[in-house]
C-alpha cells in the first residue's frame, strides 16, 4: 500500500524528470533547428585548478548588452552578417535576430560562461575566437555548440 507521503515523493519526482526532459528537449531542438550565429570572443581564461580544463568565455557582443537586476531575463536584437558574425542590431533594422540574455553578477550572461574540453587541449581551444551558437528564432534562446578559429573553421 502507498502512502500519501510517498505518493507525493512520487509525483514531485516525476515531475521534476518531466520538467528536466521538456528542458533537454528544448534545447535539442534549438540545436537541430536553430539559427546558426557566431559571437566575437572577448579575453578569456582556459585554465581551471578545481573544475579541470575549461575555458572562461566573454563574449563582446555580451559587453554592448545593458544588463538589467540580477537574474532578470531581456531580448535584444541582433544582426548577423554575411558569414554569421552576429552584431547589436541598431533600433528599427530590419532582418534582425532576436538573442535572450539574462543578468549575472551586474553584466549581461550570453548562454553559457564556460565550455569544457579534455585535459590536455588548452593549446588547441587557445586558438578560440568565436562561439559557435543554434539560437532559436521564436524565443532567442542561445544553445553553445562550438568554438571557432579566427577563419570561421571548428575547433
Amino acid at each position: 500500500m502507498i502512502t500519501a507521503t510517498r505518493a507525493f515523493i512520487v509525483a514531485g519526482a516525476l515531475l521534476v524528470l518531466g520538467v528536466v526532459n521538456a528542458s533537454i528537449a528544448g534545447k535539442e531542438l534549438t540545436i537541430r533547428d536553430g539559427e546558426v550565429v557566431f559571437l566575437d570572443l572577448g579575453p578569456r581564461d582556459p585554465r581551471s585548478l578545481m573544475q579541470g580544463d575549461y575555458m572562461a568565455l566573454r563574449f563582446r557582443l555580451a559587453d554592448q548588452l545593458p544588463a538589467g537586476k540580477e537574474g532578470e531575463h531581456r531580448i535584444a536584437r541582433i544582426a548577423i552578417d554575411d558569414k554569421r558574425i552576429a552584431t547589436l542590431a541598431p533600433p528599427g533594422a530590419p532582418s534582425t535576430l532576436p538573442l535572450r540574455y539574462r543578468t549575472r553578477n551586474g553584466a549581461a550572461w550570453i548562454g553559457t560562461n564556460a565550455f569544457f574540453f579534455q585535459e590536455g587541449s588548452d593549446r588547441h581551444f587557445a586558438r578560440a575566437r568565436y562561439g559557435e551558437f543554434r539560437i532559436d528564432r521564436e524565443s532567442g534562446e542561445a544553445v553553445l555548440v562550438g568554438l571557432r578559429d579566427a577563419a570561421l573553421k571548428p575547433l
